[in-house]
């Protein structure tokens, strides 16, 4: 049977440890720590759905691993159950109050753990899909712009933290008007949908992120890149769209289907803010179409 939830335990007792990994492993991935500093050590480099923690643990306690686990970005959503030998309503309303999702007190029941498991995973599963159904662009099946502000914000404060470069591309179908009024929206849509899935493909081995950004455009984020290395980037998606030969007979430019690039390359100028990072994409594409060049370039 194929184990596709990891849980990870955090308990001082190694014999309570032992008692949840047997009455969970056989449907599980179980990971343990044995103190609330492991578990976020452990949480930094791994992934795991569902959390289950004692309260009263030497050092960091479950309550202050359950504060800095809402706290954190890449742990607020994951559920966390508490399971402690405290039967207090107070220690159990502070806990639900402070985010955890369930309190259970020992000593347990292993079919009462297995049935609130069950259910607290099923939950973020249809929790994990309604998030990624927000964050997808319904025609393309690529990111939207909203997945696109998320990803260009975090990634410019952590470029500008680590001195990280960062390059912002903005991509637009070459006299697309045209192309819908000749050939009809239903073909124009099929149109993005190629242009979309070419794009991704093309960037992958930069491992670039890439997203629809408006009707007509697309967005690709690439960081740790030289300013060459972004251009090639831009380079080998232009040949990726040339490669569909898409006809587009009322583009006066190109016989088949073509795209502009404007590019924004910040090597170390952090100054400002993301937005500012598209305004000067937008207008590196302006100069792209108005110069009919493939890619224009503003380094900052």
């Amino acid at each position: 049977m194929q184990k596709t939830a990891r849980i990870l335990i955090v308990d001082d007792d190694p014999l309570n440890r032992v008692v949840l990994d047997n009455t969970l492993s056989q449907e599980y991935q179980i990971s343990q720590c044995e103190s609330a500093e492991q578990a976020l050590t452990f949480l930094a480099d791994n992934k795991v759905d569902l959390i289950i923690s004692d309260i009263r643990m030497p050092g960091i306690s479950g309550y202050e691993l359950l504060e800095r686990l809402k706290a954190n970005q890449n742990t607020y959503a994951i559920p966390v159950i508490i399971i402690s030998a405290s039967n207090s309503y107070n220690d159990e309303a502070k806990g639900l109050q402070m985010g955890a999702m369930d309190y259970i007190t020992k000593p347990f029941s292993p079919l009462i753990v297995k049935a609130r498991v069950k259910n607290h995973l099923a939950i973020k599963q249809k929790n994990d899909l309604l998030e990624k159904l927000a964050s997808i662009d319904g025609l393309t099946e690529i990111p939207n712009r909203r997945l696109l502000d998320e990803t260009l914000s975090q990634q410019y404060l952590l470029c500008a933290e680590h001195s990280k470069s960062l390059s912002l591309l903005l991509i637009d179908i070459d006299y697309f008007k045209e192309f819908n009024e000749h050939y009809g929206y239903a073909a124009g849509d099929d149109c993005l949908v190629k242009v979309a899935h070419s794009l991704d493909c093309a960037i992958q081995a930069y491992q670039g992120f890439v997203a629809r950004y408006d009707g007509v455009r697309f967005a690709v984020i690439l960081t740790g890149h030289s300013s060459e290395s972004a251009l090639e980037a831009a380079s080998h998606m232009h040949d990726s769209i040339d490669c569909l030969m898409v006809a587009h007979g009322t583009s006066p430019i190109c016989a088949h289907l073509s795209i502009s690039i404007g590019m924004v390359h910040i090597a170390t100028d952090f100054g400002g803010n993301e937005q500012q990072v598209f305004k000067l994409a937008d207008s590196a594409l302006y100069q792209a179409h108005q110069y009919q060049e493939r890619v224009v370039v503003i380094n900052k």
